[in-house]
């Protein structure tokens, strides 16, 4: 595309472009076009990671255009704002972006489980653009930054991605040679750890290059005295040939973990039960232990400027084991008069092991070329692999209530453990893809795209009696072999009226088939016997946009309305409740912006705001009721966080997040609901010398109470006043 060098003037934005946008339109349009790649010791690379907050372009190689190109509502969080955060999980590190809410764990959902534009994303997850489904905590200790693509993207990732995926970009080695390294304590006996090593080994061969980070971290819960979290991981990574035509790169990361987990509060009369915030229904002697191997070898070849070639191979394995106690509220025999001292809270025993095993070959082919005088960006591919999954659910008997105003976290575990159901799954995906995006000229291009997918799986449950004569003793079984081929569709339209922004209008599709999540599905039936015989739900979105890099692309803004429906969501059979059909709709009409970037030299922004309206529009008796909203789909959120540069090398920054009222449980009236919160951060840093950098993050400063983590049958509140004090090394 040629340059233009010509000023910029307000009056040539359209219209609808928006007031925000034409007055921050004070930039020049040579200047402000998209760096769609940087160049690192004389290769140019896509998706370098940014040095501020705003990214020029994604690392998912299959997004082939940069942001303001890609016709797509794409996010991304670069390591500079997770440091100026003090994030420490990637939950923290999704409080930087509105959209996304987080849910609780139960079972199958423990570890990082969140929902985007308002459908549950769980397994939407992806480590360096493959599917990352482990049940654990993810530390970002070996992220260089975090993508959020929004919308349904089964064109380039296959089943799922009702509302969007997240993908974590990992970091990997250079030829530039550093050490670096963290020290951090806080409130509520937080230390962390964290150490990351990068070295040239040209003894190895042209371009060879090694990096290692760790972590190690524990921390207590403020104003939830019981919760303990304690992980540590390690990620060495072997590059080779960087610098030239041809690379390959292995790594693998190791974390484990070992916490007592917060089940939070009850829900009681529609509400989360108004008790004190610290209390605590499980016992001491709860536990989560996880572990995760992922490694990873990526062969990277150039056979031209304009044609790569891309394989990455891949082999993870994730295993669980835990007993964890939900509260749950006795209403039996409780009436408007009865004392919240009177009432008992039952402990239902949430218990396991689990293991889940992933084995894919992803390949891509990158190529750009023209067909007369239009030019293509070409990007096709395929993947192929086993998963599977192995979990035993357990139940518990006998074990004791307790008090819901002063419960007795304290007192030994004595009920039973006895398993419920032992579950074996084993899934085969097989997905070929082809997107092309067309080029008419500085001002149009037109992207298709179709993908194929075949998800076939075999899934055997054996059921165990639940009372203590029939402990351990088979009763039913299930054995299902289903096949699911199903193909996903993208077609858009991008208008340039300048280099630096653009308009478009995309059209999506994405599905859910019942075995989706492997055995992890057994918690929320949806892979049962019934759902045998049932096709894959199916959504679809239609989204228009519009994208620009102002300020001599200093800053990125973009917004979009959209309009996403899931048609044939699974419902009960009014005839039968034990059989799901495909007869529900659920529909979800949005509105989101978001800034980033550099307002000034001194100052950096990242700022967004999501609107959602999502409900049931379809439905039939015993399953949602009509119009009734969506679990955990606040209808407004909003995400800001700010730095300024002041003189001596200090900077400041702050924060504030939003979300408005959310529903956890919909199967009775009054719905059960959540109230909304805003939180302040805060965060000062100094840069004493050019190696050593102290930094103070307080988050949540006004001490708010609030709920975060929502769930049907309970609720965990969200951290109270934390501080913490961080020593950072860089050589």
């Amino acid at each position: 595309m040629a340059d233009d060098n010509r000023g910029c003037r307000a009056s040539r934005l359209p219209q609808f472009a928006g007031s925000i946008a034409a007055a921050l339109f004070l930039c020049d349009a040579g200047t402000a076009a998209a760096q769609e790649a940087t160049s690192v010791s004389g290769v140019t690379v896509k998706g370098q990671p940014p040095e501020g907050y705003k990214a020029d372009a994604p690392a998912l190689s299959k997004l082939t255009e940069s942001v303001i190109d890609t016709p797509q509502m794409l996010s991304i969080t670069p390591r500079q704002v997770i440091e100026d955060r003090g994030a420490t999980s990637l939950s923290e590190v999704f409080r930087n972006s509105s959209g996304i809410s987080l849910g609780a764990g139960e079972s199958s959902w423990q570890g990082t489980n969140l929902s985007i534009r308002g459908f549950n994303a769980r397994n939407d997850m992806y480590l360096d653009g493959m599917r990352d489904f482990g049940s654990y905590t993810r530390d970002p200790f070996n992220l260089e930054e975090v993508e959020l693509l929004q919308g349904p993207s089964s064109i380039l990732f296959g089943r799922g991605s009702t509302g969007g995926v997240v993908n974590q970009v990992s970091k990997t080695p250079t030829l530039q040679g550093f050490i670096r390294g963290e020290a951090v304590g806080g409130t509520d006996n937080l230390a962390r750890g964290t150490v990351d090593l990068d070295a040239p080994l040209p003894q190895l061969g042209e371009g060879a290059a090694v990096r290692v980070a760790a972590m190690a971290h524990t921390q207590e819960f403020t104003d939830r005295d019981q919760a303990r979290y304690r992980r540590e991981g390690v990620a060495p990574s072997l590059a080779f040939g960087l610098g030239t035509a041809t690379r390959l790169t292995l790594s693998y990361l190791y974390q484990w973990e070992d916490d007592i987990p917060d089940y939070g509060l009850p829900y009681f009369r529609g509400a989360p039960a108004p008790v004190a915030r610290n209390n605590f229904y499980g016992f001491d002697s709860d536990y989560l232990r996880t572990r995760a191997n992922v490694a990873t070898a990526r062969f990277e070849h150039d056979f031209s400027p304009d044609i790569t070639f891309r394989d990455q191979l891949r082999y993870a394995d994730y295993g669980r084991h835990w007993r964890d106690t939900e509260p749950q509220v006795i209403t039996t025999g409780v009436t408007s008069a009865t004392p919240l001292s009177a009432i008992q809270v039952n402990r239902a025993l949430q218990g396991g092991t689990s293991r889940e095993t992933f084995l894919q070959n992803q390949m891509d082919v990158l190529a750009t070329f023209r067909t007369g005088a239009i030019e293509h960006h070409l990007a096709a591919g395929w993947e192929v692999g086993p998963e599977s999954s192995k979990p035993t659910y357990d139940n518990g008997l006998n074990i004791p209530a307790t008090s819901l105003l002063t419960p007795t976290e304290g007192q030994p575990f004595s009920g039973i453990d006895l398993p419920r159901v032992k579950v074996s799954t084993t899934a085969d995906t097989v997905g070929v893809y082809l997107i092309d995006t067309l080029k008419f000229g500085p001002h149009w291009e037109v992207s298709g795209g179709v993908r194929w997918d075949r998800f076939s799986s075999h899934y055997a449950a054996q059921f165990f009696g639940n009372t203590v004569a029939t402990l351990n003793q088979p009763t039913t079984s299930q054995d299902v072999h289903q096949t699911d081929e199903k193909p996903s569709w993208r077609g858009s339209v991008v208008y340039k009226p300048m280099p630096n922004g653009s308009i478009y209008f995309d059209y999506s599709t994405s599905f859910n088939p019942s075995a989706e999540a492997l055995s992890q599905i057994v918690a929320v039936r949806s892979f049962n016997v019934g759902n045998i015989g049932l096709a894959p739900e199916t959504n679809e979105t239609f989204e228009v946009g519009t994208k620009w890099n102002l300020l001599a692309n200093r800053l990125q803004l973009q917004g979009a309305i959209f309009h996403e429906e899931k048609q044939n969501a699974r419902v009960p059979d009014p005839t039968n409740s034990a059989v799901n059909i495909l007869a529900g709709d659920q529909r979800v009409d949005g509105a989101e912006v978001e800034l980033a970037g550099k307002v000034t030299d001194a100052w950096q922004v990242t700022a967004s705001y999501t609107y959602l309206d999502g409900k049931t529009i379809k439905t039939v008796p015993g399953g949602p009721p009509l119009n009734s909203p969506l679990f955990n789909a606040p209808r407004d959120s909003a995400a800001l966080w700010t730095t300024y540069q002041l003189p001596m090398r200090i900077e400041i920054g702050g924060g504030v997040n939003y979300l408005s009222r959310r529903f956890a449980s919909l199967t009775t009236v009054p719905f059960t609901s959540v109230p909304g919160y805003t939180t302040l951060d805060l965060m000062a840093k100094w840069q004493a010398t050019d190696h050593i950098r102290l930094q103070v993050n307080v988050n949540n400063v006004t001490d708010k109470f609030f709920f975060d983590q929502v769930h049907g049958f309970h609720v965990v509140p969200g951290e109270g006043r934390t501080a913490l004090f961080t020593l950072a090394y860089t050589d």
